[in-house]
């Protein structure tokens, strides 16, 4: 049987296609190790970090200088009160040793009782009676919380900070999704104090594990070539790079999707990027593992306060903040030269798709009159007419939606606007049509433009009370009308002010801008 593009779990060689698990920084973690040094690796769900650990942990066990030891501490992430987490990650340790045939002396008479120090002395203990030095990989530690992780912590560094005598851990990692920051924060928020020593302090370094280059995209797709015979076309790859941004699971997912989804037809049509198209748009409708953990960040108020500006496209937030640092590790979004935007194509349309889910089946339910047929003429779109159906459909049901959006739909309430209007635009994509969303903070709007056969209709969404210059936002869209090559485009202001009547608030004009034209719509 050939090979598969992985897309649950760690990578296996010999049973999944797979890249170098330590991505330029193998000779570095190995150097920290040499040293007895503590550190952290931290990367987004599912980009390879297990599948690093793993063969870090087989190659020092095969040089046989060391005992290295994975334990997952998942299993752990319900229990923040320390009387109870601290006995189960002793526990949970000595399971992952019985379970790697490690020798035998770990937590044989451990005081369970002691919650400040039985992890310290299991530790101690064991050490002592090995003949070589011990090394610990602890995955998901970020799942600890409370009074487990604080505790975790202290009792590691006062077993640091006494070695040689006694005999400690050689190395340990804290492994997951968040750097050493969020850590800090996570225990900011707890009641208990650190008091005056920092745990954090025995930490040498924090490596973040990247995602694919366009190359090695090139190298992973190249190894099913080799086994199979089946190409993918170059235009194909260069495509899900650019859809995916090398983020590891996408890159295998579309993959996966077009080879076995897609063709089923054994491995002698070639790939080619009409089918990575329609394995992006079968990955964003599918609320697989991968996106289903990615979407329920999107609940928590300190990802919010991220991602709605970038939504928005204007606000500002503080990039040397926690709650920044946290949604960036988590892998939601990137830092692009300065500008903050989804992490990479598909997260941006997940993150709309997402939101507006609930705004998408009300349409559909409740108002059959505004179907796409309706606004189809000669297979072109009359995008005006839409957008009049539109103003009548949010001038009769926007005190409902932001009212929703604030209470029920994740406090998305200051988007709420864009996020409905582009759930009235999604079933576009039912259609047969598609969306292009440009989306980051800093830019002043959101850009869509929607593609229906062969034409584009970009459109910009703004907010009335944070226009200041209208003359800029005219340029701006007719740059974006240039870059897709369309002569006209359509500018939806939204007026917030409630002392205003709607037969104020909406209507429809046309501006002649350098012999471009521009709707302007008003909501």
């Amino acid at each position: 049987m050939p090979k598969i593009f992985n897309v649950a779990g760690p990578c296996v060689p010999g049973d999944h296609y797979m890249l170098d698990p330590f991505r330029g920084i193998g000779d570095e973690l190995m150097g920290l190790i040499g040293d007895k040094q503590y550190f952290i690796i931290h990367a987004a769900r599912q980009t390879g970090k297990t599948t690093l650990l793993k063969e870090l942990t087989r190659q020092l066990n095969g040089q046989g200088e060391h005992y290295a030891l994975y334990c997952s501490l998942e299993a752990l992430s319900e229990l923040p009160e320390t009387k109870e987490g601290i006995p189960s990650l002793v526990k949970t340790i000595k399971t992952a040793l019985e379970d790697s045939d490690m020798p035998d002396g770990y937590a044989v008479d451990a005081d369970y009782s002691d919650v400040t120090n039985v992890l310290r002395r299991s530790l101690v203990k064991y050490c002592k009676v090995l003949d070589k030095p011990l090394i610990i990989f602890f995955d998901e530690a970020d799942c600890l919380s409370g009074g487990t992780l604080i505790s975790f912590l202290r009792q590691l560094r006062n077993g640091y900070i006494n070695r040689p005598e006694p005999q400690f851990v050689h190395s340990v990692a804290l492994v997951g999704m968040r750097d050493l920051g969020d850590y800090k924060a996570q225990i900011r928020t707890d009641s208990e104090s650190l008091g005056g020593m920092s745990p954090f302090n025995i930490v040498t370094k924090s490596f973040n594990l990247r995602n694919f280059t366009e190359t090695e995209v090139v190298e992973l797709y190249t190894q099913h070539t080799a086994e199979t015979e089946q190409t993918f076309e170059p235009e194909m790859m260069s495509y899900v790079f650019e859809q995916t941004q090398g983020q590891p699971w996408l890159v295998n997912a579309v993959a996966r999707e077009c080879v076995e989804e897609i063709i089923k037809k054994g491995y002698s049509a070639p790939i080619i990027k009409k089918f990575a198209e329609q394995a992006v748009q079968n990955i964003s409708l599918s609320r697989r593992t991968h996106t289903t953990s990615m979407i329920e960040r999107l609940k928590e108020p300190r990802v919010r306060k991220i991602v709605e500006p970038i939504i928005l496209g204007e606000g500002s937030i503080d990039k040397t903040s926690d709650d920044y640092q946290y949604t960036k590790d988590v892998g939601l979004i990137r830092d692009d030269l300065g500008k903050v935007e989804p992490a990479n194509p598909i997260y941006a349309e997940l993150i709309i798709r997402v939101l507006t889910w609930y705004a998408q089946d009300s349409i559909n339910d409740n108002h059959k009159e505004y179907v796409i047929p309706r606004y189809l003429k000669d297979d072109k779109m009359d995008m005006n007419f839409l957008i009049r159906d539109f103003q009548t459909y949010w001038r009769e049901n926007s005190d409902i939606w932001i009212n929703h959006y604030k209470t029920k739909l994740y406090e998305y309430n200051e988007a709420a606007a864009h996020l409905v209007i582009q759930a009235f635009l999604q079933r576009v994509i039912n259609g047969g049509g598609y969306i292009i969303r440009e989306m980051a903070l800093g830019t002043g709007r959101c850009d869509l433009c929607v593609v229906y056969g062969e034409q584009k209709y970009p459109i910009e969404l703004k907010i009335k009370q944070n226009i200041r210059n209208q003359s800029k936002i005219y340029e701006r869209i007719i740059k974006y009308m240039d870059s897709i090559g369309s002569d006209v485009g359509w500018l939806v202001i939204f007026d917030k002010d409630a002392e205003k009547c709607w037969d104020e608030k909406i209507y429809m004009k046309e501006e002649i801008i350098d012999g471009k034209r521009i709707v302007v719509a008003g909501c």
